[in-house]
């Protein structure tokens, strides 16, 4: 699958509709009762770039970066603005904010990851697109240093140590991220009498699995 690693402008992005969506399949049974079951793992989410259009300027960005994608072509990252962080959206990212693993003493690569409702039915989210330069890592609560003590690579969210961590020592992180997508249409239209009148164009985007 063709993906170019650069991000949809965050200025668009901002004022944007969108968030996960899940498949649940649900049978009715004779006396009442329900079944319920899933076939995905992960969630998806889906997002409306249009609605983050301000000003014809704004158009001609999304116009230019649509044609650099070739349309449904090629995926790209996506900053979700309602959560891009390994904490809170208001808070500052910390080492210590998730957990990714535990040292087994031969083990040196650790998947990014971030755990949602950690205090009850916890749900696990891989995280495939960190936002190289802001990923901090810790080994039992140390810091770690990158390029020194480890290495990141963002196209797919690993971090790989020089040594493996020694055996039951937490392995920590904390990150920002981006959503891997594509535009979910090949087609753009824009009345540039209707936008300026306070309409905007649909531009549905999804996420794509990696």
């Amino acid at each position: 699958m063709g993906f170019h690693e650069v991000r949809f402008p965050a200025n668009l992005s901002f004022g944007s509709t969108g968030g996960p969506e899940r498949r649940t399949e649900i049978v009715t049974l004779a006396n009442g009762y329900e079944e319920r079951n899933t076939p995905w793992a992960q969630s998806r989410r889906r997002y409306d770039a249009g609605l983050g259009l301000r000003s014809l300027d704004d158009v001609a960005a999304l116009l230019g970066f649509f044609e650099a994608r070739r349309g449904q072509l090629f995926g790209f990252r996506w900053k979700d603005w309602a959560d891009f962080k390994s904490c809170r959206p208001s808070g500052k990212v910390s080492d210590l904010d998730q957990a990714i693993g535990t040292g087994d003493g031969a083990a040196t690569v650790f998947q990014l990851a971030k755990t949602y409702d950690p205090e009850g039915h916890a749900f696990h989210r891989p995280i495939l697109k960190p936002v190289a330069g802001t990923v901090v890592v810790a080994v039992a609560g140390n810091r770690q240093v990158e390029t020194v003590d480890y290495v990141l690579d963002a196209a797919v969210g690993t971090v790989t140590f020089v040594l493996p961590p020694d055996v039951g020592t937490a392995v920590t992180a904390g990150f920002e991220f981006d959503v891997p997508v594509r535009f979910d249409t090949d087609r753009i239209a824009v009345s540039v009498a209707s936008f300026q009148a306070g309409e905007v164009p649909s531009v549905p985007v999804v996420e794509v699995r990696l």
